[in-house]
């Protein structure tokens, strides 16, 4: 494999977004400037909610609907 390519797959079109897809988001606060990988798990036509841990059913956060979504710092969990 090319060190240079992701191993994953991300949807960075919000009008294809669908449950299940892998995005790319941002965290604002202490945390802006870093990536994170998330998988939605509802789309809805002003907002998503994904998670960084699909094994957790806790583990949802709300998040805008963008290429990169952005999710409230106070919100990750």
């Amino acid at each position: 494999m090319n060190p240079e390519t992701c191993p994953i797959e991300f949807n960075f079109d919000p009008e294809t977004f669908k449950v299940g897809d892998s995005v790319s988001y941002r965290v604002t606060g202490s945390l802006t400037g870093f990536p994170f990988m998330g998988i939605l798990l509802e789309v809805h036509d002003d907002h998503v909610v994904l998670t960084s841990n699909p094994e957790d059913l806790t583990s949802r956060m709300r998040a805008t609907r963008e290429s990169r979504p952005v999710v409230a710092e106070e919100d990750v969990c």
